[in-house]
């Protein structure tokens, strides 16, 4: 029930991918787990515009956002290790 997942963000030193719904009600909670997560290589907080948390899961066009965010990521952080 105590369990705070961005207590300890700050020991993340890789290079580091959050997404977020604009209008997500737990918006808040990832604006306060980014700015903790001071030692990332590199981080990068995605917001998918115009969606609540639920809707970035369904929604096709913000599923599309998040997989095109996804596979850049993917491809410019794993060097080809994949």
């Amino acid at each position: 029930m105590r369990f705070d997942a961005s207590s300890q963000m700050d020991l993340i030193d890789q290079p580091l991918l959050m997404m977020a719904g604009e209008k997500a009600d737990s918006k808040y909670m990832s604006d306060s787990a980014f700015a903790k997560a001071t030692n990332a290589r590199s981080k990068e907080l995605f917001v998918i515009p115009d969606m609540t948390h639920i809707e970035t899961y369904w929604k096709p066009q913000a599923v599309d956002l998040a997989m095109e965010k996804l596979t850049r990521f993917f491809r410019q952080n794993l060097n080809g290790k994949i």
